[in-house]
């Protein structure tokens, strides 16, 4: 057998054996998106202000650690508790997955301890709000740094020409995976009669098939992702604490100025997709006065076309570059909010419109952003710079929240509160423009595609 041939044949099975990684890749998307979405966006939120208010006190108020607080506002301040939970942990556990080269037995722990804790979400009833809002700290943690060393394996199993279209596969595999099981836990919700169960079982069944359904399909990737040798630690390197660990990878960064300049520019516009998917809803019912079916509705409506935008923002992007897909979808973005400031009260139509817009261009955002930023990553830092990637996305987007409700405050209206989020588009763009992406790729040490 010649030399030639021998070359042929290892190329192929490195492709064969890539493929299959990355199809493994696409299944952790598969398995962990229907906590954000049938948990977070839809079921846990109402039903655990419901439950606090059955523990609340006649002021309306429970009383955790000892501290008062309105029972309508425990899901909130639980948020925020497990984001503080999640900055700490990530940058450990990214520093750990570097430093060890074993990603895979820590990305098994953390999925599958939020799993668990979703999965046990289906025992609140009553007045058990103190165990919902502790199991919802460390589902959160655990989804947070599950994706920190589920993204660092991004420049590992992909080249630089094919990350943008495997990162939006990812994508477009969880959006998928939210708009089938959203489905099904809104035929079991809205028909509890008929399946002779309470409306309170129905939440609770839904709530902990979707820990069910994350435990079941991380099995393949965990069967299908390899661990890499990790390059030998440094003598005496110490091991740092979260917030230390955080403040080294960022002290790192400085010597990649542009890598940095994106994580800026991502943070801006970041901020405002996740205050446009948080604050939907409340600008749908406050503002618009619709029920909460056609909220419901536009919700999966979202999750299918992000599937389609997902794809089909991966396919320009092989044609236009990362980049310039990214900037064309921040103006759509634009376009998108700015008419929804116009939508008239009362006409579901218009606002399912306004839904199919940020459906279209939500999944492309993200899939893009993440392929983007994995050719600005030194190797051998991926889960390192991942952890400060997942606190951009997951850990820093309060500005929005505040910037929204801040509006509404002074002005009194909820269209003058959802225009506000322009400015984080504008801006965002703005700051994308600036980085030099093929320099920051080459300044990574990293080659430098074609097309970014």
């Amino acid at each position: 057998m010649g030399t030639d041939t021998v070359k042929t044949a290892a190329a192929a099975d490195d492709t064969a054996e890539r493929r299959r990684e990355q199809r493994g890749w696409y299944f952790y998307d598969w398995a962990c998106s229907v906590y954000s979405t049938s948990v977070l966006t839809v079921f846990l939120g109402p039903y655990l202000t419901e439950i606090a208010k059955a523990a609340a006190d006649p002021d309306g108020y429970v009383h955790p650690l000892g501290i008062p607080v309105r029972a309508g506002s425990f899901f909130a301040y639980t948020v925020s508790a497990s984001v503080l939970v999640s900055v700490f942990v990530m940058p450990m556990a990214g520093a750990a997955a570097d430093r060890t080269g074993r990603k895979k037995p820590l990305l098994a722990v953390a999925a599958y301890l939020g799993a668990a804790a979703t999965a046990c979400m289906f025992f609140l009833d009553g007045e058990r709000y103190l165990l919902g809002g502790f199991l919802l700290i460390v589902a959160n943690a655990s989804l947070a740094v599950s994706m920190v060393l589920y993204n660092s394996y991004l420049p590992q199993i992909a080249p630089p020409e094919e990350r943008d279209a495997v990162s939006s596969r990812g994508w477009a595999f969880g959006y998928a995976a939210g708009a089938l099981v959203l489905v099904a836990n809104l035929v079991l919700f809205l028909a509890h009669d008929s399946f002779g169960v309470s409306e309170s079982t129905a939440v609770r069944i839904c709530l902990a098939s979707a820990g069910v359904w994350w435990g079941a399909f991380t099995l393949v990737p965990l069967k299908r992702l390899r661990d890499r040798r990790a390059a030998p630690p440094e003598a005496g390197a110490p091991s740092r604490g979260g917030w230390r660990q955080l403040r080294s990878t960022v002290r790192d960064m400085r010597r990649h100025p542009h890598t940095l300049a994106f994580l800026l520019a991502y943070l801006v516009y970041n901020d405002g997709v996740q205050t446009v998917i948080s604050q939907a809803s409340v600008f749908g019912s406050e503002e618009l006065g619709l029920d909460q079916s056609t909220l419901i509705v536009a919700v999966l409506l979202v999750q299918l076309l992000a599937v389609a935008g997902a794809l089909a923002m991966g396919r320009l992007a092989r044609t236009y570059g990362a980049k310039r897909t990214i900037l064309g979808s921040l103006v759509a973005w634009t376009v998108t909010i700015g008419a929804g400031y116009f939508l008239p009260a009362g006409a579901p139509v218009w606002f399912f419109v306004l839904a199919a817009g940020i459906g279209l261009v939500l999944g492309g955002t993200q899939a893009l952003s993440r392929s983007l930023f994995s050719h600005l990553v030194p190797r051998g830092k991926e889960a390192e710079y991942f952890s400060a990637y997942e606190i951009s996305d997951r850990g820093m987007a309060w500005l929005g929240p505040l910037i929204f409700g801040l509006t509404y405050q002074l002005t009194g209206s909820y269209r003058d509160a959802i225009g506000s989020l322009v400015a984080f588009f504008l801006l965002g763009f703005v700051l994308l423009v600036r980085v030099p992406v093929r320099r920051a790729v080459h300044d990574a040490g990293n080659p430098v595609p074609r097309r970014i």
